[in-house]
């Protein structure tokens, strides 16, 4: 892949636009949330935003574990509907979200904040998703290991909630995979195109 002159960054996911990178936009129910907000209320927005998110699963919360797949479910259904990418929150839930995905076509699979086992990263780019990963990614060593090995074309970036600069993420990422920033830079904009198809 030729290197491009000043490519923008992506910051993949973010509850903190800074405006100085691609920041794509959200609109989605919480796993937290499922058993008190209506699908409806989220439908008006879903047209105008570039992904539905942040949906999941999230088994560590005391959220009703069957009202967040029924609202998971139909959330990948209005993906589908809309034809959108959607990006996941996932905890300690990863079987689950892999039987639900399955049942459904969409763009893109976005893993967010993806913490999981090299195992785990496997399988989810065995099925041509990608993950994310921010500042948490750091601090798990098996994570740090699913980050070295997955394929470049399945990685992108995110800051999330955390104060690191997406430009920080970027520095520590393209450490950990022995990389150039320039190149990491590069890889996750193709990612990022790919997955809008601009």
């Amino acid at each position: 892949m030729p290197q491009m002159m000043n490519t923008p960054l992506v910051n993949i996911h973010t509850h903190r636009p800074t405006g100085t990178a691609i920041e794509p936009t959200f609109s989605g129910i919480h796993p937290w949330d499922a058993a008190s907000q209506p699908l409806d209320a989220i439908r008006p927005s879903i047209a105008g935003a570039d992904m539905v998110g942040e949906i999941g699963l999230d088994y560590a919360c005391t959220t009703d574990r069957e009202a967040q797949r029924r609202l998971f479910r139909e959330q990948l259904t209005l993906a589908e509907e809309f034809s959108k990418p959607v990006i996941l929150h996932c905890v300690k839930a990863f079987e689950p979200v892999m039987e639900e995905l399955a049942h459904h076509r969409l763009p893109a699979v976005i893993f967010h904040g993806f913490i999981g086992s090299p195992q785990q990263a496997a399988r989810a780019i065995e099925k041509g998703y990608y993950l994310s990963f921010g500042e948490r990614t750091f601090s798990s060593p098996r994570t740090v290991e699913a980050l070295r090995a997955i394929p470049e074309e399945r990685l992108l970036a995110e800051t999330d909630e955390s104060p690191l600069t997406i430009e920080q993420i970027y520095r520590q990422i393209a450490e950990i995979r022995g990389v150039t920033v320039e190149r990491l830079r590069d890889q996750i904009y193709h990612n990022y195109e790919a997955i809008f198809k601009r």
